[in-house]
């Protein structure tokens, strides 16, 4: 770009591999609902403005609504400025390289908003380029990762056994690992949001799935591993196509011993209070059956943790023993008395996981 010229325009896969802050113009809704992970909102218009401008668009024709984008944004010129430049300037203190401050921009599909800031960019010298196709063709790339072959492997294993914490310990020791409830914000049962922070979208989660399997592609040519789930991880869907792929993969099933399991589920929950432990377990009530409901309200209202613990597993145990039990390919190994940390180390030592190379 010189000035008033044309914008850079990469395809999805140049705009990839360039450096530099994600800075995403849509509104905040549509921020809100899915993004590029890890891409800044700076919103041209708000909400209400957007949907004036689309009004007007409709209403009086094109002419009319640029005159009204301009006199929504004439006002904001100097503050978008002044934060373009402050990106810039953190990426280049960041990463020492001048030329890795270059901004990438996008709107919803790569027209006069993501050009707008652009032109703006260019004026200040920042070396902008635009998203050919805007967050569209990022969305058409994300669906298209599920669609590939990947070299699924699935940690299964009983409530309470620790599945994510090996996980992480497994990652943390080179092995590939995408982390579903990481991921979601959930533990992916009826008390699996207590604590954390809210859910993403199902298409924003979707979008971080997508840059976690390609993360995984780029620094391994091994397994990727991920926790055997249900298609629902609270609110967030597993994309099908993904999700077909998980229900043919070989499973891992670890067990520990029924104190272990008891002691991990006391020890992530009790910390929440009996309210929300009662909330949780309400919600679930039907599937429980009253008996087993009775006894854990019970056991909840006087903070008999284990209690409550044990009258629940057993339902727990039967709906996951049914799912695994399609599990083509199943390999169970026993960790019981090993804390995570040897675990992983076990599971390494005896070639049951591999590191990337």
């Amino acid at each position: 770009m010189s000035g008033m010229g044309t914008p850079t325009t990469y395809s999805i896969e140049r705009f990839r591999q360039a450096t530099g802050p994600i800075v995403d113009v849509r509104s905040p809704s549509e921020f809100s609902k899915g993004h590029w992970p890890g891409a800044i909102n700076l919103a041209l218009f708000s909400d209400d403005q957007r949907a004036a401008v689309g009004t007007t668009y409709k209403q009086k024709g094109r002419h009319q609504a640029i005159r009204l984008g301009l006199e929504i944004t004439g006002p904001k010129l100097t503050t978008l400025a002044d934060t373009l430049e402050g990106l810039r300037k953190k990426a280049t203190t960041e990463s020492q390289d001048a030329s890795a401050a270059d901004l990438r921009i996008y709107c919803w599909r790569g027209g006069m908003r993501s050009a707008s800031i652009a032109w703006l960019a260019d004026l200040l010298d920042l070396k902008p380029v635009l998203l050919e196709g805007g967050y569209k063709s990022y969305r058409r790339w994300v669906l298209q990762q599920f669609e590939k072959p990947w070299p699924l492997r699935l940690l299964g294993g009983r409530t309470g056994t620790g599945k994510t914490d090996l996980l992480i310990a497994l990652e943390k020791r080179g092995v590939a690992v995408v982390n579903l409830e990481g991921l979601a914000n959930h533990r992916g049962s009826s008390f699996g949001g207590l604590g954390l922070p809210p859910q993403p979208s199902s298409e924003h989660y979707e979008n971080q799935l997508a840059e976690a399997l390609q993360r995984c592609q780029s620094t391994t040519n091994s397994e990727i591993w991920l926790e055997a789930e249900s298609s629902q991880v609270g609110r967030c869907r597993i994309p099908r196509a993904l999700f077909q792929q998980m229900q043919i993969a070989p499973v891992l099933e670890i067990s520990r011993s029924l104190k272990e399991r008891v002691d991990q589920l006391v020890d992530v929950y009790s910390q929440h209070g009996s309210e929300a432990l009662k909330e949780a377990t309400e919600r679930i009530s039907r599937r429980l059956g009253p008996q087993r409901t009775r006894e854990a309200l019970e056991a909840i209202s006087i903070e008999d943790w284990d209690h409550a613990c044990r009258a629940m597993l057993d339902y727990y145990d039967r709906c996951y023993d049914h799912e695994l039990s399609r599990a083509p390919q199943r390999h169970s190994v026993d960790l019981s008395g090993l804390k995570v940390a040897k675990a992983a180390e076990l599971l390494i030592d005896q070639q049951l996981v591999r590191p990337g190379t």
